[in-house]
């Protein structure tokens, strides 16, 4: 017999509850655990990322890089980033999101201890170039495949929740992680810039082990393939990002808009840490870690604004095009201001943005993407930002050095100016999924009426065929 809990009902009679199917329990359990597990891979991989997030640009210009150099190597991991994206999205879809995720670990361990290796040999420009390289590699691995084991094990738990809600507490907890790990860098750095380096091999190593015991596939089954069958693989992963991404009008137009976005974002924030310190007038590392902080803080701030207005109901593209205005005129400030303390305020107001914009465009997008092409789309989302990145990284870096740092950010600015047309022509669409409400017609921040909630689309190709136009 199921338990039953009581209640008091307003006139003091004492009522049961009614009784919970034992398979509806073992569900919510298995949501609980699939989210708590989300949670904390995301919490600890961040943690060893951003350690060297406050530092990286210091370190590289330390071990005797130019700007301009620091930058062009900066560009080479991102353009590492958009080589490998198609195939190990093809091994996220073949092998398992748990296999990408633990070789992105492996990876990116040999890949930092790689960086304090040339470091110490002299800091060739070409080597830092192929230690960046293998990190690329290693975080291509993780990109895509957290987010579609999330989906597909929460579809098949049968969640029947909030994914923009998700997401933005994932962002909240790599926000709570950066801020915890930045500063923990700046303070190693000031004592030796390499040092952050090694705590990150060290916390990856408990990365790798906590998602060893912790992570099963669930909702998807993995398929066996070899390396003579990955061309065809790869034919199938790009024809399928053009059916599901780029034929699909409304993912197109994300993509696009993430593309402007990226042109400046990944430069500007390596850009920031020797532009503030110039500014302030002091080479100190550890106030370099306490910016990332505020980074991070603000960051949480804009990921409690998507939860705070995703139960209020309104349109996705109200807070993206909200949040594109926001950071562009922020960024733009931040090369006009000559005060240190005004141009971190404008990039803390950029930041906050940029964490409206990542929960609300994830969840937007996955409403398209069945289940079995959702880590390749991704990918392919994330390869386009990379080559965004790249463009960005080389020519910004290139005007840094020509010009000014302060010119990169104006220029950078108006670049992600471009988004705001995107984001328009995307809001005039009307698409269902658009509208932040929740199956019952509550003010809520999953789909439109009739959609899951999860994703917006079941597993089933076919399904998916009918959202495209």
């Amino acid at each position: 017999m199921a338990w039953r809990h009581t209640r008091y009902t307003l006139n003091n009679q004492l009522r049961p509850f009614p009784a919970v199917p034992q398979n509806q329990l073992a569900m919510n359990q298995q949501t609980t655990s699939v989210t708590r597990s989300y949670l904390v891979l995301t919490g600890l991989y961040t943690l060893s990322a951003s350690l060297i997030w406050g530092v990286n640009t210091l370190f590289l210009l330390d071990a005797g890089l130019s700007i301009a150099q620091v930058f062009f190597v900066n560009a080479v991991f991102t353009a590492a980033m958009a080589l490998f994206e198609i195939p190990t999205g093809v091994l996220a879809d073949t092998r398992g999101r748990r296999f990408s995720f633990l070789l992105s670990i492996a990876i990116l361990f040999a890949g930092t201890l790689a960086y304090v290796a040339v470091a110490q040999t002299g800091g060739s420009i070409w080597l830092f170039g192929l230690a960046s390289v293998l990190l690329g590699l290693g975080f291509t691995f993780y990109s895509g495949a957290m987010e579609a084991w999330l989906v597909d094990a929460l579809n098949a738990s049968g969640f029947d929740g909030v994914l923009d809600d998700i997401f933005a507490r994932a962002s909240m907890v790599s926000a709570v992680a950066m801020l915890i790990g930045t500063v923990l860098g700046g303070v190693l750095g000031t004592w030796n810039l390499a040092l952050p380096f090694l705590v990150r091999c060290a916390l990856l190593a408990i990365v790798f082990l906590v998602a060893l015991l912790t992570m099963r596939e669930i909702g998807f089954t993995p398929r066996s393939t070899t390396w003579r069958e990955m061309p065809a693989e790869m034919n199938l992963v790009a024809k399928n990002s053009i059916t599901y991404g780029w034929r699909q009008p409304s993912v197109r137009l994300l993509i696009i808009a993430s593309f402007f976005q990226s042109i400046f974002f990944a430069w500007g924030f390596y850009a920031w840490q020797p532009y503030f310190l110039e500014l302030l007038g002091r080479d100190a590392p550890w106030v370099a870690g306490v910016v990332a902080a505020l980074i991070a803080l603000a960051t949480m701030a804009g990921n409690y604004i998507v939860q705070w207005r995703s139960h209020r109901g309104g349109r996705r593209t109200s807070l993206l095009l909200s949040a594109a205005v926001v950071g562009t005129l922020a960024a733009i400030g931040v090369g006009l201001v000559p005060s240190f303390w005004l141009a971190v305020s404008l990039y803390l107001l950029a930041s906050l943005a940029s964490g409206v914009w990542m929960p609300v465009k994830q969840s937007y997008m996955h409403q398209f993407i069945p289940s079995q092409q959702r880590a390749t789309v991704v990918s392919f989302d994330s390869l386009v930002s990379s080559g965004g990145m790249v463009i960005g990284q080389v020519g910004l870096g290139r005007l840094s050095e020509t010009r000014s740092i302060a010119a990169g950010y104006v220029v950078g600015g108006l670049a992600t100016a471009l988004a705001w047309p995107v984001i328009l022509r995307l809001r005039r669409r009307h698409d269902p999924q658009d509208t932040i409400v929740d199956q019952a017609g509550q003010d809520n921040a999953c789909g439109a009426q009739g959609i899951p909630c999860v994703a917006g689309v079941d597993s089933q190709a076919g399904t998916a065929a009918t959202n495209l136009s």
